[in-house]
């Protein structure tokens, strides 16, 4: 993984955002990164399509849905990276967990969808 790629997918709002919730989540459907992120469909899938091409994540289907997960090739380094700032978000991700927990019948935890 090339330092420069990395960085500049981090340098997004919406990328780490997907990123940091990937991570706390293990894997998330589409529409429940629309939830908690607070953004379009469109936007959510053009980010996502970024850390898939730069192999920040990896995706699979199930139905007609797709679900996304940090990549299991990642290098620990990256994962560090994404874990201390985890470790260090200052509120963001709490409002993304918040947004996330109004959500029902989550895919990731059900067999239903949005």
């Amino acid at each position: 993984m090339d330092t420069l790629v990395l960085y500049k997918c981090l340098s997004d709002e919406t990328r780490l955002g997907c990123l940091l919730l990937l991570l706390k989540e293990d894997e998330l459907c589409v529409c429940e990164l629309i939830t908690a992120l607070n953004e379009s469909q469109p936007k959510i899938s053009r980010h996502l399509a970024l850390l898939k091409q730069c192999q920040l994540v990896s995706a699979r289907r199930k139905g007609t849905w797709i679900f996304y997960r940090l990549d299991p090739k990642l290098p620990n380094w990256v994962r560090s990276i994404l874990q201390t700032s985890l470790e260090n978000d200052s509120g963001r991700l709490q409002q993304y967990h918040t947004r996330l927990s109004t959500m029902t019948q989550r895919p990731s935890q059900s067999e239903s969808c949005c």
